[in-house]
């Protein structure tokens, strides 16, 4: 399928100067671009959960109650640095 736009010079130029550097054609700078703002487009209707799982447990703080005791944690560790 095919698209038509019209776009003002800076932007072509940028455009061009990008698929320069990369060598590659305008047109799959263009492509590119467009599945980058799809891909945040539909990344925005995602609730904060969904956005962040992929993240959930990949990391170890050594501190066994943090989940229960967070705030008691973050205190000693604040007052620890003031002295």
């Amino acid at each position: 399928m095919q698209l038509t736009i019209r776009m003002a010079e800076e932007q072509m130029g940028k455009i061009a100067l990008i698929a320069r550097e990369l060598g590659l054609k305008k047109t799959d700078v263009t492509r590119m671009a467009i599945n980058r703002f799809l891909s945040d487009y539909t990344d925005a209707e995602k609730k904060p959960y969904e956005k962040a799982k992929h993240l959930l447990g990949i990391a170890e703080s050594g501190v066994s109650d943090l989940g229960r005791r967070h705030r008691e944690h973050l205190l000693d560790k604040i007052k620890a640095e003031k002295k």
